[in-house]
């Protein structure tokens, strides 16, 4: 996986999260692959795993790698433009590695990035268009004290104007501590 969230899963979010056994519903938005989903089967062994996607192509490719690693009963993918398909349902921990790609920025990708799908790059003019969305419905998908882990790749500085009362904790990875935030249900805008 390319997302730095994957580093943060491997460690059970430590210090975030103090029991792993605690965490018992995980939702993984947009999934693409559904990478994220397996880590956060295996970092968290006793949670349901919800891994959506609006693409029914991402969805096919996460389903062979969900059965590969024999967690079908663990994971369950859904087809959805970000919470609509969800009901009621509210998890422990949401992680999202959205679309972050400014407009500008896609027209000069690299040849290896435009072999994606640009549904799973572009995020509006300021590449914050899904996370501006994620924020403003995540806390009514979390469980109190829960936990929202998102990926928003160099748009750190452009979220922080646009949520200027927003304490966001920058989580510290490999590539440095601007690219994936954490946010707790309470500290939701």
């Amino acid at each position: 996986p390319r997302s730095f969230i994957a580093e943060l899963l491997c460690e059970q979010l430590a210090p975030w999260i103090e029991d792993p056994d605690g965490v018992t519903s995980v939702l993984d938005l947009c999934t693409g692959s559904g990478c994220l989903a397996i880590f956060a089967a295996h970092a968290f062994p006793k949670a349901r795993v919800d891994a959506i996607d609006i693409s029914p192509d991402a969805l096919a490719v996460a389903a062979r790698n969900v059965a590969d690693y024999h967690l079908a009963e663990r994971i369950r993918l859904i087809e959805s433009d970000v919470f609509a398909a969800l009901g009621k349902e509210r998890y422990d921990l949401i992680v999202s590695n959205p679309p972050y790609v400014k407009a500008e920025s896609m027209r000069s990708l690299p040849a290896e990035y435009r072999r994606e799908p640009e549904l799973a790059l572009a995020s509006g003019d300021d590449g914050l268009e899904l996370t501006r969305a994620i924020l403003a419905a995540a806390r009514q998908r979390l469980r109190p004290n829960g936990l929202l882990v998102v990926e928003i790749g160099h748009n750190r500085e452009e979220l922080e104007a646009a949520f200027p009362d927003t304490a966001f904790t920058w989580l510290d990875t490999t590539a440095g501590d601007q690219y994936v935030f954490l946010l707790s249900r309470e500290e939701l805008p």
